[in-house]
């Protein structure tokens, strides 16, 4: 009897299979679906990581520069590399927008976050860290460094706003909390890009300001001209990003820039949760939803594929029964086969997910705990799905046998 659930799977393992197989592809896609929320998390943190600060400088009372619009003058961070433990500091704009590419047979858009940074060497904050080919940027206009996930080559060139940019480098895991490629451009492109007005919104505005007498009173002149000058030029930046002495406490450092310089100062773990609980937080509710519904409609599958297959063989169950055999024989025997379907079910998946992930648009992170904890749940929802099989067969009447 040890072999009973072997031997009946043997005699119809073609349908067996095939219905695990069917089974793994549902498991495959949950498991997907943990990746993706697992990748989120894991963009949020590469995110930090790559901006190579300790402490982000942001507008007083926002969550800025991830999660929501701040605006500082680009002077600030004077002020805050004179402060104690402040090692480097540097100002960096973020911008999501559409990127064009162009000079190929069909120019493409690609949906990308540029970051504006002071023309510097690798280390230093908001500098990208790692080059797979190319340079980093040493001109003050038109080079970019580019992420390998936005199709770009080297010597590829892009539009941003009006002007036109020249890839001089490749990064690669260089992406937004929600996975766009990031483009690094220098401070003051990327200050025109995000701040400067259009062509024709700059004439209409000196257009109102030259009829604005509080602008133009008689006999300054000079006023008007300076007040146009201001609407020329772009002083602000979404955020200064602060590098640390060796061994100073972030928060330490933090406080007085807070109290003097009157903005908001967030340390990597405020801004880790930040990015993870505010920004994310929808989407982890919706991937965790799917995740329920999935495994609700695994649960379901087993469950009804279980019963059919017991009702299928109640002749032989009965048999079973007139010879002797004992209820909790029957039911280890539809509890393994449950779980036989389970395992195959869950080998598929595992081996489909791992094997579609890489196409997926979005960085999808697989990782062991989370197969482990899988392969658990799998093996929990086959057992409690084998119930209704079991309390099917436990009704059957020994007599059927005799009577089929």
């Amino acid at each position: 009897m040890i072999s009973l659930a072997g031997r009946d799977i043997l005699h119809a393992w073609g349908k067996f299979v095939f219905t695990g197989i069917g089974l793994g592809l549902l498991i495959g896609v949950t498991l997907t679906m943990a990746g993706v929320y697992r990748g989120m998390v894991d963009d949020a943190k590469v995110l930090l990581d790559n901006s190579g600060a300790d402490l982000w400088v942001v507008q007083q009372g926002t969550l800025g520069p991830y999660a929501e619009s701040s605006s500082i003058y680009d002077d600030t961070y004077r002020g805050i590399l004179g402060m104690t433990g402040v090692a480097r500091a540097a100002n960096v704009t973020y911008l999501t927008m559409q990127v064009r590419q162009v000079g190929g047979v069909t120019p493409r858009d690609v949906r990308a976050m540029v970051v504006g940074i002071t023309p510097d060497g690798p280390g230093h904050p908001g500098q990208p860290g790692f080059l797979v080919q190319g340079r980093h940027i040493t001109r003050g206009h038109y080079e970019a460094v580019a992420d390998i996930a936005g199709g770009f080559a080297l010597g590829d060139r892009m539009q941003i706003r009006r002007n036109l940019y020249t890839v001089v480098g490749l990064t690669r895991r260089m992406v937004s909390s929600g996975g766009d490629p990031m483009v690094f451009i220098p401070l003051k492109d990327a200050q025109e890009a995000q701040f400067l007005k259009d062509n024709d919104a700059i004439v209409r505005q000196r257009a109102r300001t030259a009829l604005n007498p509080a602008l133009n009173p008689p006999g300054m002149p000079g006023m008007l001209d300076a007040v146009i000058t201001s609407q020329s030029t772009n002083p602000y930046v979404n955020a200064v990003l602060v590098q640390i002495d060796s061994g100073a406490d972030p928060e330490a450092v933090a406080e007085p820039i807070r109290r003097w310089k009157r903005l908001t100062v967030y340390t990597r773990t405020q801004m880790e949760e930040i990015l993870i609980s505010k920004l994310i937080a929808t989407s982890a509710k919706q991937i965790g939803m799917f995740l329920v519904i999935l495994a609700l409609v695994s649960a379901a599958i087993v469950a009804f594929i279980i019963y059919t297959l017991t009702l299928g063989k109640i002749r032989e169950i009965a048999v079973l029964k007139l010879i002797g055999t004992k209820n909790r024989t029957i039911s280890a025997m539809i509890l393994q086969q449950a779980l036989a379907l389970g395992f195959i079910g869950f080998v598929v998946g595992k081996i489909a997910a791992t094997f579609w992930a890489p196409f997926f648009p979005k960085y999808v992170l697989l990782t062991p705990p989370d197969a482990l904890r899988g392969f658990v749940a799998v093996m929990v929802i086959c057992a409690l799905a084998s119930v209704l099989a079991i309390r099917a067969a436990l009704k059957v009447d020994p007599a059927e046998a005799i009577g089929g």
